[in-house]
């Protein structure tokens, strides 16, 4: 029994990888009931919110100080990550932040288990 149900229509963001449009990775997205944020060439479409958030991350995170190796990195990710998502208020989902936004939209369609 999965953990969540996604609703149909869910996009998995990449970016133009040769990896990302392998015939096995399209069956496994297909399988998962996903659709791939990369079209059958390997031109993004609809990729601009991730790239965004991949350009703050960096911005925000990255290029603010030289790292002493990864575990410095991935410490830090984590940290940004989970401000990001549960702290910081974005202006485009009315000044709340995204798990918040994440929440009350699984609670309108009635998908319980992703609104807990």
């Amino acid at each position: 029994m999965p953990l969540h149900r996604r609703p149909s229509g869910t996009v998995h963001h990449s970016d133009k990888g040769s990896q990302y449009v392998s015939l096995a990775y399209t069956q496994r997205l297909k399988e998962a009931g996903l659709l791939a944020s990369t079209g059958s060439t390997g031109d993004s479409y609809d990729n601009a919110m991730a790239e965004s958030i991949n350009g703050l991350y960096k911005a925000e995170v990255i290029h603010r100080k030289s790292w002493k190796n990864r575990a410095e990195v991935e410490l830090a990710t984590l940290t940004w990550v989970g401000w990001y998502n549960n702290r910081r208020l974005l202006e485009r989902l009315g000044h709340i932040p995204p798990a918040e936004a994440e929440k009350a939209y699984y609670a309108s369609i009635g998908n319980d288990d992703l609104a807990a």
